[in-house]
Protein backbone atom coordinates (compact mmCIF):
# COMPACT_ATOMS: atom_id res chain seq x y z
CA UNK A 1 0.00 0.00 0.00
CA UNK A 2 1.47 3.25 -0.75
CA UNK A 3 2.76 5.56 1.75
CA UNK A 4 1.99 8.78 2.08
CA UNK A 5 3.59 11.55 4.00
CA UNK A 6 1.41 14.77 3.81
CA UNK A 7 4.32 16.97 6.07
CA UNK A 8 7.03 16.57 2.97
CA UNK A 9 4.17 16.30 0.43
CA UNK A 10 5.66 12.48 -1.11
CA UNK A 11 3.70 9.42 -2.03
CA UNK A 12 5.94 6.32 -1.69
CA UNK A 13 4.37 3.79 -4.20
CA UNK A 14 5.76 0.04 -4.80
CA UNK A 15 6.24 -1.80 -7.90
CA UNK A 16 7.21 -5.77 -7.91
CA UNK A 17 8.66 -7.70 -10.98
CA UNK A 18 7.22 -11.08 -10.60
CA UNK A 19 7.69 -14.17 -12.78
CA UNK A 20 9.85 -17.07 -12.70
CA UNK A 21 13.70 -17.32 -12.09
CA UNK A 22 15.63 -16.41 -15.33
CA UNK A 23 12.77 -14.63 -17.01
CA UNK A 24 14.25 -11.11 -17.57
CA UNK A 25 12.97 -9.54 -13.73
CA UNK A 26 16.63 -8.14 -13.00
CA UNK A 27 17.48 -7.29 -16.78
CA UNK A 28 13.90 -4.82 -16.80
CA UNK A 29 15.46 -3.08 -13.79
CA UNK A 30 18.84 -2.97 -15.11
CA UNK A 31 17.55 -1.41 -18.34
CA UNK A 32 15.29 1.36 -16.39
CA UNK A 33 18.20 2.42 -14.20
CA UNK A 34 20.25 2.70 -17.39
CA UNK A 35 17.90 4.70 -19.13
CA UNK A 36 16.58 6.91 -16.33
CA UNK A 37 18.99 10.08 -16.04
CA UNK A 38 20.69 9.98 -12.83
CA UNK A 39 18.72 13.07 -10.91
CA UNK A 40 15.35 11.07 -10.84
CA UNK A 41 17.38 7.60 -9.84
CA UNK A 42 19.14 6.62 -7.23
CA UNK A 43 22.05 3.28 -7.02
CA UNK A 44 20.18 0.08 -8.46
CA UNK A 45 20.78 -2.64 -4.73
CA UNK A 46 21.07 -6.14 -6.10
CA UNK A 47 22.47 -8.77 -4.69
CA UNK A 48 23.39 -11.80 -6.63
CA UNK A 49 24.13 -15.23 -6.25
CA UNK A 50 27.71 -16.57 -8.41
CA UNK A 51 25.54 -18.09 -10.77
CA UNK A 52 24.01 -14.16 -11.77
CA UNK A 53 20.74 -14.88 -10.61
CA UNK A 54 19.15 -12.68 -8.36
CA UNK A 55 19.21 -14.33 -4.71
CA UNK A 56 16.95 -11.80 -2.50
CA UNK A 57 15.65 -8.59 -4.70
CA UNK A 58 16.68 -5.28 -6.47
CA UNK A 59 15.79 -2.39 -5.78
CA UNK A 60 15.61 0.62 -7.57
CA UNK A 61 14.19 3.98 -6.20
CA UNK A 62 12.77 6.05 -8.91
CA UNK A 63 11.34 10.04 -8.47
CA UNK A 64 8.66 10.65 -11.13
CA UNK A 65 7.76 13.65 -10.39
CA UNK A 66 4.98 15.77 -9.08
CA UNK A 67 1.02 14.31 -8.94
CA UNK A 68 -1.44 17.08 -7.71
CA UNK A 69 1.35 18.59 -5.64
CA UNK A 70 3.07 15.30 -4.26
CA UNK A 71 6.20 14.09 -5.29
CA UNK A 72 5.70 10.53 -6.28
CA UNK A 73 8.55 8.09 -5.60
CA UNK A 74 8.46 4.41 -7.06
CA UNK A 75 10.38 2.18 -5.52
CA UNK A 76 11.07 -0.89 -7.75
CA UNK A 77 11.78 -4.54 -6.56
CA UNK A 78 12.38 -8.11 -8.19
CA UNK A 79 11.81 -10.93 -6.59
CA UNK A 80 13.73 -13.98 -6.74
CA UNK A 81 12.62 -16.80 -8.87
CA UNK A 82 13.89 -19.94 -8.09
CA UNK A 83 11.49 -22.07 -5.74
CA UNK A 84 13.33 -22.22 -3.33
CA UNK A 85 12.77 -18.57 -2.36
CA UNK A 86 9.13 -18.94 -1.57
CA UNK A 87 8.71 -17.06 1.24
CA UNK A 88 11.71 -13.93 0.21
CA UNK A 89 8.74 -13.81 -2.68
CA UNK A 90 6.06 -13.30 -0.52
CA UNK A 91 7.78 -10.70 1.82
CA UNK A 92 9.23 -8.57 -0.94
CA UNK A 93 5.60 -8.88 -2.60
CA UNK A 94 4.12 -7.42 1.18
CA UNK A 95 2.95 -3.77 0.36
CA UNK A 96 3.22 -3.60 -3.38
CA UNK A 97 0.63 -1.21 -5.24
CA UNK A 98 1.52 -3.15 -8.67
CA UNK A 99 3.08 -5.78 -9.94
CA UNK A 100 4.61 -6.25 -13.40
CA UNK A 101 4.70 -10.18 -14.27
CA UNK A 102 7.37 -11.08 -16.50
CA UNK A 103 6.66 -13.97 -18.29
CA UNK A 104 9.81 -16.22 -20.09
CA UNK A 105 7.88 -16.68 -23.83
CA UNK A 106 9.71 -19.94 -24.10
CA UNK A 107 7.85 -22.39 -25.20
CA UNK A 108 9.40 -24.68 -22.59
CA UNK A 109 9.04 -22.47 -20.00
CA UNK A 110 5.22 -22.16 -20.57
CA UNK A 111 4.52 -24.45 -17.19
CA UNK A 112 6.79 -22.72 -14.83
CA UNK A 113 4.96 -19.62 -16.03
CA UNK A 114 1.64 -20.58 -14.78
CA UNK A 115 2.98 -22.21 -11.69
CA UNK A 116 4.56 -18.73 -10.88
CA UNK A 117 1.27 -16.57 -11.72
CA UNK A 118 -0.80 -19.17 -9.90
CA UNK A 119 1.43 -18.52 -6.57
CA UNK A 120 1.50 -14.39 -7.52
CA UNK A 121 -2.51 -14.43 -7.32
CA UNK A 122 -1.88 -17.32 -3.93
CA UNK A 123 0.53 -14.43 -2.56
CA UNK A 124 -1.91 -11.46 -3.42
CA UNK A 125 -4.82 -13.47 -1.92
CA UNK A 126 -3.20 -14.03 1.33
CA UNK A 127 -2.61 -10.27 1.48
CA UNK A 128 -6.61 -9.49 1.25
CA UNK A 129 -5.92 -8.31 -2.51
CA UNK A 130 -7.99 -9.56 -5.43
CA UNK A 131 -5.89 -10.34 -8.53
CA UNK A 132 -8.42 -8.88 -10.35
CA UNK A 133 -8.77 -5.45 -9.13
CA UNK A 134 -4.57 -5.42 -8.71
CA UNK A 135 -2.69 -3.14 -10.95
CA UNK A 136 -1.24 -5.91 -13.35
CA UNK A 137 1.16 -5.78 -16.75
CA UNK A 138 2.04 -8.53 -17.86
CA UNK A 139 5.99 -8.53 -19.98
CA UNK A 140 6.44 -11.70 -22.53
CA UNK A 141 10.03 -11.53 -22.70
CA UNK A 142 12.33 -12.89 -24.83
CA UNK A 143 10.40 -12.75 -27.84
CA UNK A 144 13.16 -12.68 -30.39
CA UNK A 145 14.30 -16.35 -29.41
CA UNK A 146 13.28 -19.27 -32.08
CA UNK A 147 11.17 -21.26 -29.02
CA UNK A 148 9.15 -17.89 -28.28
CA UNK A 149 4.95 -18.51 -28.20
CA UNK A 150 3.62 -16.02 -30.57
CA UNK A 151 1.45 -13.66 -28.55
CA UNK A 152 -1.94 -15.40 -28.43
CA UNK A 153 -0.71 -18.21 -26.98
CA UNK A 154 0.80 -16.33 -24.83
CA UNK A 155 -2.43 -14.22 -24.36
CA UNK A 156 -4.25 -17.44 -24.01
CA UNK A 157 -2.51 -19.31 -21.47
CA UNK A 158 -1.16 -16.27 -19.27
CA UNK A 159 -3.59 -13.83 -19.50
CA UNK A 160 -6.67 -14.52 -19.27
CA UNK A 161 -7.30 -11.86 -17.44
CA UNK A 162 -6.89 -9.84 -20.31
CA UNK A 163 -4.29 -7.21 -17.84
CA UNK A 164 -2.50 -4.80 -20.21
CA UNK A 165 0.75 -7.23 -21.92
CA UNK A 166 3.71 -6.24 -23.90
CA UNK A 167 6.13 -8.26 -26.29
CA UNK A 168 9.87 -7.51 -24.79
CA UNK A 169 13.22 -8.41 -25.58
CA UNK A 170 14.70 -6.96 -22.39
CA UNK A 171 18.34 -7.42 -23.18
CA UNK A 172 17.85 -4.67 -25.85
CA UNK A 173 15.82 -2.38 -23.87
CA UNK A 174 12.75 -3.49 -26.09
CA UNK A 175 8.95 -3.51 -24.53
CA UNK A 176 10.91 -2.55 -20.91
CA UNK A 177 10.19 1.39 -20.63
CA UNK A 178 6.64 0.67 -22.28
CA UNK A 179 5.93 -1.65 -19.22
CA UNK A 180 6.79 0.39 -16.80
CA UNK A 181 4.71 3.39 -18.13
CA UNK A 182 1.90 1.47 -18.25
CA UNK A 183 2.55 0.43 -14.48
CA UNK A 184 3.06 3.31 -13.46
CA UNK A 185 -0.51 4.54 -15.17
CA UNK A 186 -2.16 2.44 -13.56
CA UNK A 187 -0.57 2.58 -9.62
CA UNK A 188 -1.35 6.46 -10.63
CA UNK A 189 -4.75 6.08 -11.35
CA UNK A 190 -5.02 3.78 -8.18
CA UNK A 191 -3.85 5.93 -5.82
Amino acid sequence: MALIDVAAREIHAKIVYYGPGLSGKTTNLQVIHRSLPPHVRSELVSIDTEAERTLFFDFLPVDIGTIHGYRLRLQLYTVPGQTLYRQTRVAVLSGADGVVFVADAQRERLADNLQSLRELIQNLAKQGKRFTDFPLVLQYNKMDLPTALPVPVLDRYVNPMRAPRFPAVAVRSVGVIETLRTIIRLVVDRL
